[in-house]
This record gives structure tokens, sequence and C-alpha cells, in this order.
């Protein structure tokens, strides 16, 4: 029998839509201690989305403590709540792309013995997931696993409280060599579907709306620019238009480095994680935390941070400026590797379309992340 979890979540929006962010935590279903904590911002998102993305992030937090849990959801979205009960159907299209992420983790639990129970409660007994989701809303991340600290000094001895050896030495002062600047494709049918199109898959195009976006994440990178500037994309049509976009309102012309192409899905290439849910029962969840994990056809984690992880060395070497047009996992990947992240952690970070990443590369090789998946030049 798995341990008895409580989820609490939720996420706001300033705007609706508007600036977005989700808090999340986990608490011992039995003594109510307090075991784990998740914040992040989103861009620019709903408050549904914004609620979904926090309830997420709180089960991804829960099935690492335990895969096996019984878990009781308390949020005070009824929306959420009834839709993920099944007794409310699901419209929009993002928040039946995220229900269906959440559903191939409750099979997971479920699969390995656990359950997983909804329950609404009102706003006022849920001011501690409220707080978090504010913190994301201002633009922190908080990714808190009290669970793990115990464990450590449970098996060390380690003192509680006593967390200084835990903590990285404060980075010198250094001059910036390189400035790299992510910037992920503008939206295609297939985003827009929430489809996954991965190396080797359709590859489409950007659509209308996509490549008003590609013009506008240009003009943002232009006026940030000063200096020599490199522009590099991935081969994929989506970002290779993207890339372009960026290099007309630079002046410069653009090169490719199909290193930084989006992980090849194999046969999941075009379909949803709802669908990859029901074809392919707890696989999703594999593909989530798994490295070694590989779609039939396709590429593993380890595989795509490989190539990543070149093609970043490469780009680095440029100096000035240098403007990667890439997409959603890659821009994880290099994110997860100077963070210090685990595979399943990195999925929580919002990578938006058309938003723009940028990180400072000292000249002893250390990296400063100065912010991640700006959309302001969307809005």
């Amino acid at each position: 029998m798995g341990k008895s979890l409580i989820v609490e979540a939720d996420g706001g929006s300033r705007g609706n839509p508007g600036v977005a962010g989700y808090g999340a935590l986990v608490r011992d279903g039995r003594s109510g201690e307090l075991l784990a904590e998740r914040a992040a911002p989103l861009g620019k998102a709903s408050n549904n989305v914004a609620e979904y993305q926090g309830m997420i992030a709180g089960l991804l937090a829960a099935q690492a403590i335990d895969p096996a849990a019984d878990i009781t959801v308390r949020m005070d979205s009824r929306l959420v709540v009834e839709q993920m009960a099944g007794r409310w159907k699901i419209k929009h299209e993002d928040m039946r792309r995220l229900a269906g992420e959440a559903q191939e983790v409750v099979r997971t639990l479920r699969a390995a013995g656990g359950s997983v129970d909804w329950t609404w409660i009102p706003r006022e007994q849920n001011k501690a997931a409220d707080k978090l989701s504010n913190v994301g809303m201002d633009g922190e991340h908080v990714s808190r696993d009290l669970w793990r600290q115990e464990e450590r000094r449970e098996g060390t001895g380690a003192p509680a409280g006593d967390d200084a050896a835990t903590q990285p030495p404060p980075v010198p002062h250094r001059e910036v060599t390189t400035r790299l600047i992510l910037v992920r494709h503008g939206v295609t049918d297939f985003t827009l579907a929430g489809r996954l199109d991965g190396r080797d898959g359709a590859d489409p195009s950007l659509n209308a709306e996509g490549r008003e976006q590609a013009r506008r994440a240009a003009d943002a990178v232009a006026r940030l620019v000063t200096g020599p500037v490199t522009v590099i994309s991935s081969s994929l049509a989506r970002a290779r238009e993207t890339g372009a976009a960026v290099a007309d309102a630079l002046g410069v012309e653009p090169t490719v480095d199909a290193d930084w192409d989006e992980q090849n899905f194999g046969i999941w290439d075009g379909l949803s994680f709802a669908e990859i849910g029901e074809r392919f029962p707890g696989q999703a969840t594999r593909l989530r935390l798994e490295d070694d994990f590989r779609v039939e056809g396709g590429e593993t984690h380890h595989d795509l941070a490989a190539r990543v992880d070149a093609a970043r060395q490469r780009a680095i070497a440029h100096g000035g400026t240098v403007v990667v047009a890439t997409h959603r996992k890659p821009i994880m990947v290099v994110l997860q590797s100077l963070l210090g992240l685990s595979t399943g952690h990195s999925w929580l970070l919002a990578t938006d379309p058309a938003s723009l990443t940028a990180i400072e590369v000292r000249d002893d090789g250390s990296a400063v992340v100065d912010y991640t998946n700006d959309t302001h030049h969307l809005r």
C-alpha cells in the first residue's frame, strides 16, 4: 500500500490571459507535513491553463515521492476538478492537451497500485498553493523537495537545519564572452493541436499566427543585440523560418545546425499526449522521466542531450551574441544542463512558442541564465 499524499495546486493569470504562473505543494496525508513545493512562471496564459499546469506539477512531485501513492488532489478550481473527475467535458484545446498529460500520470500511478481522487475546496482553504502561484507569476521558480532533505539527513547523519554543504559556492564575476539567445519557433497547426512533431516528422511550416510571432520575436531580438551577432537555426522548417525572420531583422545570413532539431519521437510523431496515453498506456511518463527511454524509431533523451550539448558548445565558440531558433525540448535540455535539473523537473520549464531565453557565458566557462520564456513582445 502506497503513501497517503495530498496535492494542493493553483494557478493564476494577471490579465486572463496575461502573465501567468502556477504553484503546487505535497503534504503527508496523515500528518499534514509539507513534503514538496513547486512554482514557476508560464509566460502568457489563461487562469485555467495555469491551474492545470499547477495540478500536473503537484502530481509529478507526488509521484516522485511514491510512484504508488494514494493521492487526493485539492483545488479551488471547480472546472479542473470536475473535468479531471470526468464529470464535465473539456472543450478548450490547450486544456485537452494538459488533461491528457495529467491523465497519463494518473494511469501510471494506478497501474503501480496507487489512486487519485479529486476534491474541490474553497479558495480560503487553498492559500498555500495560491501564494506559490503568485511567486510563479512574479517570475520565480521554486522546486523544494523537503522529503529528500530528510532522507539525506537520516542517511548521512547531517544535522537538521544544516544545509550549508548543499549550497553552491558563489559565482565570481567574470567577463561575458558569449550571450546565447534561444528563440522557440512560432506556432504551426501541429502546435495548436497539441501534437508531437519531432525530427523526421511531418515538418510543418509556420501558420499565419506563427509567422506573426516570428516577426515579433525578431523585432524583440533586434532591440536586444549590439555588436557581433550570429544566427543559427535547426534544420526543421518552422525553426528555419523563425531564424530567417530574426536574421533579416539583424541584417545577417542565418546558418543551419541540425543538432538543434527537436527530439525524434518516432512512431509517436503526429500524436497528442491524450492519444499516446490511450494507445501506449504508461509510456508517456517514461518519456518524461527516463533518460534512456526510446520510442520505436525515435531518440532517447540522452541522445537528444548529447547532440544539443555539442551544438551549444559550437554556438558558444562564435562569441558575441548568438541567436538560436530551435524547439521546446532542446531549450529544456540546455536549461536542464545548466541548472542541474532532473529530466522530470525539466518538463516543468515553460518554453512558449516564440519565447526568448537568454544565457550569459563567462570567460571561465561558467554560465548564468539571464531569463527564460520571455513573451512580452507577443502582448
